[in-house]
């Protein structure tokens, strides 16, 4: 068994555990809250995969610059498995706060800031794997997507920045304080982030094996 393959063994039993355990301190050990009530839970699962996703597309944002630099084929797949790990959180993201906000706002959507900035994320990154679809020479395929991942991040900084910068009724969670969190809230909160990071990690080293075995059997099929 290779290093590669112990490490997804190792990882993916981790997130499994972390998994396990987020779930139980999402919603067993924290208290639930008293004015939403239940529908408060779905927070850890939102944060957490809003977290995923901008670490997901940070890390595309890095590997496209490797990319440009040093046009090596790992680092392309990476930069791509990850784009298409944070589309999967980012959309999760865009599901669960209109779960959460429609008992507590009463609508399913506003335009907010938050929530706009959020949803242009979604579209830009979206854009990214349409245009790896669309490009069939795989270096230009790789600067081109590499480009995109690079000017794309951009908006990252922005949708975090959004309830700073503008008026907002999305809740600040990482503000001095806590946010007003409860303490065991806070900690299953944390529970769940470092949960979903080990989740990414699992998923990552997956999708680049994929990515990996995918262009040896159609360098293959190109040698025969």
């Amino acid at each position: 068994m290779s290093v590669v393959d112990k490490l997804d063994k190792f990882v993916s039993a981790l997130a499994f555990v972390l998994i396990s355990a987020a779930l139980y301190f999402a919603f067993i050990f924290a208290p639930i809250e008293k004015v939403m009530g239940i529908i408060q839970k779905i927070f850890y699962f939102h944060v957490a995969s809003a977290w995923i996703a901008f670490f997901a597309f940070f890390i595309t944002f890095i590997f496209s610059i490797f990319v440009l630099i040093n046009d090596k084929k790992v680092y392309d797949e990476i930069a791509a498995s990850s784009a298409e790990i944070g589309i999967v959180f980012c959309t999760i993201v865009l599901i669960t706060g209109p779960i959460w906000a429609r008992p507590v706002w009463g609508v399913w959507w506003t335009w907010d800031p938050r929530l706009t900035t959020t949803l242009v994320l979604w579209f830009i990154y979206v854009g990214y794997l349409m245009l790896r679809k669309f490009v069939d020479e795989d270096d230009k395929r790789a600067k081109f997507s590499a480009v995109v991942g690079i000017v794309g991040f951009i908006d990252v900084p922005i949708v975090f920045m959004s309830i700073r910068w503008w008026r907002t009724i999305h809740p600040n969670v990482l503000q001095k304080g806590g946010g007003g969190l409860h303490p065991d809230m806070l900690v299953a909160l944390i529970v769940s982030v470092i949960a979903f990071t080990a989740l990414y990690f699992a998923l990552l080293i997956k999708r680049v094996q994929i990515g990996l075995m995918e262009e040896k059997v159609k360098y293959l099929l190109k040698e025969k």
